[in-house]
């Protein structure tokens, strides 16, 4: 099989890039497979992408080289914003490729991307004819002039039944599905398939649990970090911190005034891979509805329970007393009763639910099965494509 990945890089990187690399890597097993990438860029240049993001004809020219050139038998797209644009679906679709199509984020039911704005989450979007309401909050870049122009952008697209012509989207949860298909996007169920991110589990010398919880991610506020600190200082149990951010101060302060809160900073992955292996659990309280995190699935491949908020696509992978615990997202209160909750286990309990995060991630977020369900959506739609030029 042949298979052209398509993927726009934002200014800075992030999670996507990481399933990019990553299903590149596992696809070019047992696959020939190209891969096309552009990059958002700042200033004038920036300007330009955003100005030609409903119809980049620079931007197909491409795409219309390399599928010439390489001819492949799908195309996978991973991000089309903004340095790409909906226009290489129709090319792809003229030119009589499949697209398959993941949505690693809520950017086609809201301008926000995320669903949350002025720290909380923010749903009004979903079901609008159009998101009139985002754009007077400026839900993108704080913006009311991005936030229309990626509106119109994307209501141009679905008036012209661009999004019509995805043979199939992936979403990484059941959650993100439902709201997909609950929204204004009018996408058929049989078009959206579920498939979650997953890993290549990192090489860590397992030694023992020690008494600290751990926290991995960006210092924002959707990612719930005011309520982790809040929590913790009240509850006084030793708490380690890594990761970088717009609340780095914040909670530098919080370990500078607090003996049990430590701030490590930002670390490779080599390292957060040994904190996830030695810490007691890993403390997830995020506020938005996340994607799918991917700090959930190192977790998991850590045999480390998760204590997580119970928000989105978060009760969906952390079962409450089968591989970690669920806290009411937001409250520090909540979270403080299920630090002490995780305190009462014994060592037998605890080591059992974490026996059960790392069955999880066999089963759910390994390479190898992970392989299989994405291989099965490519043949599914070939099957259907080849059906319907009979």
């Amino acid at each position: 099989m042949r298979i052209l990945i398509v993927h726009n890089y934002y200014q800075h990187p992030g999670g996507e890039d990481t399933v990019v690399s990553q299903e590149h890597r596992l696809l070019a097993e047992t696959a020939d497979v190209d891969v096309l990438t552009f990059r958002n860029r700042r200033g004038w240049r920036g300007l330009v992408q955003t100005a030609l993001s409903p119809w980049n004809f620079w931007a197909v020219r491409s795409l219309a080289k390399t599928i010439r050139q390489f001819k492949p038998d799908i195309i996978h797209i991973h991000n089309l914003h903004y340095a790409i644009g909906p226009l290489a679906v129709r090319l792809a679709k003229r030119m009589g490729v499949p697209v398959v199509m993941t949505l690693h984020n809520y950017r086609l039911l809201c301008p926000s991307a995320t669903l949350f704005h002025e720290s909380r989450p923010f749903t009004d979007s979903i079901t609008a004819a159009f998101p009139w309401r985002a754009v007077a909050k400026g839900v993108h870049s704080n913006s009311v002039i991005k936030t229309f122009w990626l509106a119109a952008t994307n209501w141009l697209h679905r008036v012209a039944g661009t999004w019509e012509m995805v043979d199939r989207y992936i979403a990484l949860t059941p959650f993100a599905k439902e709201l997909v298909l609950s929204s204004s996007l009018g996408i058929d169920e049989a078009h959206i398939a579920v498939k979650p991110n997953f890993l290549f589990a990192p090489e860590v010398r397992r030694g023992a649990r020690e008494d600290f919880f751990l926290f991995v991610g960006r210092l924002s506020e959707e990612k719930g970090v005011r309520v982790l600190l809040e929590a913790f200082a009240e509850d006084g149990s030793e708490l380690m911190i890594a990761g970088d951010g717009p609340l780095k101060e914040v909670v530098a302060r919080y370990a500078a005034s607090h003996p049990n809160i430590h701030y490590v900073g930002s670390l490779a992955r080599e390292e957060v891979a040994v904190l996830l292996s030695r810490c007691t659990a890993l403390v997830f309280p995020s506020i938005w509805y996340e994607g799918m995190p991917m700090t959930i699935i190192e977790a998991f491949a850590a045999s480390t329970a998760v204590i997580s908020s119970n928000l989105g696509a978060m009760p969906s992978m952390v079962l409450d007393g089968k591989n970690g615990l669920l806290f009411q997202a937001g409250s520090a209160e909540a979270l403080r009763v299920c630090i002490r909750r995780w305190r009462s286990l014994d060592v037998p309990r605890k080591d059992g639910l974490g026996a059960a995060a790392r069955q999880d991630f066999e089963d759910k977020y390994s390479a190898k099965t992970n392989k299989a369900l994405l291989m099965d959506i490519y043949h599914s739609v070939l099957r259907e494509s080849s059906q319907a030029a009979r």
